[in-house]
């Protein structure tokens, strides 16, 4: 065994910054692995039950300490050989020549098993061993012919006075390893670089959350171009890694995406054999006598430019794919956003304001940040009023005034006020078109086709497709089926998926409703409670040929008998609405309007408790889509004309034409 002393002392080594967390002491060691060409770094330890820690040892597989250089390894301190070997700003990470004393953040002993290759090509082993009471001096064993003929170097830790097994395995330690290594291991993963913890491959990817490779070419040279996004901050910059064909990092610059504030972590690795001979300056002017590229040089600008174009997208694709889903998510679950009506017009009007603060989150994010829930409802309601006036193009301006736009992001915006504008006008045309078209096709078969028309055939067959003729908000329950299957798939939409069949015992439940749809609405009483009510509609069509009367009225009262008898249907927050509708109404169903006229309901015959009935005729119901869409068509200057004459598209009247009308409108 021989002593070696260094010329500093122990004081001196424990007040040179040594790490004061043992998971960037334990990553010096790493380090130092890879620093001496090893690709297998594998951490081993072993503990009781309490924590105790029995043993503990980092190893690699590279190139070893040679003896005959022990003086200008161990025998340095801040003046490692390594830094005479690399340039002073490469990824070496012991190039201060102090990691080998970071065992004293959680350990009183380490000891160094190494074998080198000799000129030789003989293997030699021996032990270096540094005490925490006597830093400044080391021991060096008698070396002995290593029989593995393999180099390599392992730390073992002895005397732990800090560090306790559960430590070593927490999922914060395995994280850092992660965050601290995973680029190197990146870079390195076709060389199949790896970190084992008792054998497991440490999993780096998870701290990955996209990447990119590729390769540019300027000036005859390759850049071989790395990108990755982590999924959480490693630092507090982002940069540009420039590299050498041995993959020791040259230089680094800031990337212009550091102040942004919206989780974009992310780094870029450029490797080139252009850096091999680069040097970063203070200045970007041509320096005299600087041997070598630096950032004067056209071909490095012409790379600048490339990456900062190349982050800027993918920025923009980060923030739209994930941040502003997540901010639309969020303003949803926490109601920033007005309320809307369950109506095809109004969820046009609500994807509308969607999409603009989705484009202008992803043009300028800081407009977002840092609102209180209250600044956020008024922001977006005040965007809201903007979008449904001709002022929509006024936001740019008035964004202008709260941050600074540059002339991209102006461009950007304006075109996207546009372009969802546009969108929402074509989308409320196709919705209007339609619909016209369907009234149209109903009053074909209703006036025209009056002979050839019957109601289960054909009226019943478009309205199922089409029962928004009688509210924007409901949901389809059946079609011309029993009482008993209505019942079944009624509780289905009400209890979310129930799936027992119920059985009705009454002779009634074979009555076949034409059309039944509901809903569930909050409601609120007089004492502020609020509570879920059904409300449900029965839709009883007749063939044009029916004129409505009493016995149709007796027919449609046999169904409200029949669900207020049934105790599965007698809940009073359910309410029933019945509506007859045909061509015509006789005058005993225009007496029955009379009397109900103080109720204040147009088409009201009947109301009882929680439960009322409607007669009407086909043109009353397309007289109210004519008021209901009247704005609509008004703003849009959306004319008849824009729905072709049926005729001119061939469509003739006979008595096919009723079932061709059907298929046509259903198929759209």
């Amino acid at each position: 065994m021989k002593k070696h002393t260094a010329k500093i002392t122990t004081k001196s080594i424990e007040r040179s910054g040594l790490p004061s967390d043992f998971k960037k002491a334990i990553a010096e060691y790493i380090w130092n692995g890879f620093d001496a060409n090893g690709t297998m770094i594998e951490i081993n330890f072993d503990s009781n039950d309490v924590g105790y820690i029995n043993s503990f040892s980092i190893s690699d597989n590279g190139s070893g300490i040679n003896l005959t250089k022990i003086g200008d390894t161990f025998g340095q301190f801040m003046d490692s050989q390594k830094t005479k070997t690399f340039d002073q700003n490469g990824f070496i990470k012991g190039k201060a020549g102090k990691g080998r004393f970071s065992f004293t953040n959680f350990c009183n002993k380490a000891i160094w098993e190494t074998t080198f290759e000799t000129e030789n090509s003989d293997f030699l082993k021996y032990n270096i061993t540094i005490s925490k009471e006597k830093l400044q001096d080391f021991q060096t064993s008698d070396k002995i012919v290593s029989l593995s003929k393999k180099t390599g170097t392992k730390v073992n830790f002895e005397s732990f006075h800090s560090l306790t097994g559960d430590l070593l395995e927490s999922e914060e330690f395995i994280d850092y390893l992660a965050s601290e290594f995973g680029w190197f291991l990146f870079l390195n993963k076709e060389s199949d670089y790896k970190i084992k913890i008792n054998g497991i491959d440490l999993d780096y990817w998870n701290t990955i959350g996209d990447f990119r490779e590729f390769e540019e070419t300027f000036n005859g040279q390759t850049f071989k171009i790395s990108y990755i996004r982590w999924n959480k901050n490693i630092g507090d910059k982002y940069f540009y890694y420039f590299l050498n064909k041995g993959q020791e990092e040259v230089a680094r610059k800031h990337t212009s995406f550091n102040n942004k504030a919206v989780d974009f972590h992310h780094s870029v690795y450029v490797v080139s054999e252009y850096f091999d001979t680069f040097q970063l300056t203070k200045s970007d002017q041509p320096t005299l006598g600087l041997n070598g590229n630096n950032q004067s040089d056209i071909t490095f600008k012409n790379l600048i430019g490339l990456l900062n174009d190349f982050i800027t997208q993918e920025e923009k694709l980060f923030i739209r794919d994930e941040k502003a889903v997540k901010l639309i998510d969020d303003y949803n679950s926490k109601k920033i956003f007005p309320i809307f009506k369950n109506n095809s017009y109004d969820q046009i009007r609500k994807k509308d304001l969607e999409n603009v603060v989705k484009e202008i989150y992803c043009i300028q994010p800081k407009i977002f940040q840092g609102l209180k829930q209250a600044q956020s409802k008024t922001l977006v309601g005040f965007l809201n009023l903007l979008l449904d006036t001709e002022q929509r193009e006024n936001i740019l301006e008035i964004l202008e005034n709260i941050t600074d736009l540059s002339d991209e992001e102006r461009i950007e915006l304006s075109n996207t006020l546009k372009k969802t504008k546009i969108s929402s006008i074509v989308e409320l045309v196709n919705l209007l078109e339609g619909r016209f078209n369907v009234v149209n096709t109903i009053k074909q078969m209703v006036f025209e086709l009056e002979k050839f028309t019957n109601e289960r055939d054909h009226i019943q067959k478009i309205i199922e497709n089409n029962y928004w003729l009688f509210g924007e908000q409901y949901h389809l329950v059946s079609a011309d089926k029993n009482f008993e299957t209505s019942l079944n798939n009624y509780l289905d939409f009400i209890e979310s998926g129930k799936k027992n069949e119920e059985k009705l015992k009454s002779k009634d439940k074979l009555k076949r409703p034409d059309i039944f749809i509901a809903r569930q609405a909050e409601k609120t009483d007089p004492n502020s409670d609020q509570y879920t009510i059904e409300e449900n509609i029965i839709v009883e069509l007749k063939r044009p040929s029916v004129v409505i009367g009493k016995s149709q009225f007796d027919q449609i009262e046999e169904y409200i008998r029949f669900i207020i008898n049934e105790p599965k249907f007698v809940s009073e927050l359910r309410t029933w609405k019945l509506i007859l509708v045909g061509k015509k109404v006789d005058n005993w169903i225009k007496d029955r309007y009379e009397s109900n006229k103080g109720k204040g309901k147009r088409f009201l015959v009947e109301s009882v408790r929680n439960y009322e009935i409607y007669a009407m005729t086909w043109d009353d119901l397309f007289k109210i889509f004519d008021i209901r869409h009247k704005h609509l068509i008004h703003k849009l200057e959306f004319k008849n004309s824009v729905i072709e004459d049926l005729e001119s598209k061939g469509v003739y009247l006979d008595k096919d034409k009723p079932t061709e009308l059907l298929r046509k409108i259903v198929n759209e």
